[in-house]
């Protein structure tokens, strides 16, 4: 599937805002474990997620990287292709608390990026 490779220095206001929304419940990222393992754990907003990445088990975050979940869900829901591109972009041999560190310093790059178009 063609990506859409999303520019970082031009990003508009309104995008910026769209991208970092809170959804509704049924559009939210739900932490599962495996197929059926549901971790109680949700996300509504990219900053929603990257808070969530602190706590959620490591389980979960190997189980939705190793499945494209993240990236679909960011892509797809949020609109942000250009970050949906960059976690596709790790490799997939990256598992356990190094993702949760690589996830995270990417999520907060790009909620830092928004921020300032979004003031724009």
């Amino acid at each position: 599937m063609p990506r859409n490779r999303g520019s970082v220095s031009r990003i508009d206001s309104e995008s910026a805002s769209k991208i970092l929304r809170k959804v509704s419940m049924q559009e939210s990222f739900f932490f599962f474990t495996d197929i059926d393992q549901y971790t109680g754990e949700f996300a509504q907003s990219l900053e929603d997620f990257y808070n969530k990445m602190s706590s959620v088990v490591l389980k979960s975050l190997d189980f939705h990287f190793k499945r494209g979940d993240f990236e679909r869900w960011i892509g797809e829901m949020l609109g942000d292709a250009y970050l949906a591109d960059r976690i596709h972009r790790i490799k997939k041999s990256v598992q356990g608390e190094k993702l949760r560190t690589t996830l995270k310093g990417m999520v907060k790059r790009r909620l830092n990026q928004l921020e300032i178009a979004k003031e724009k």
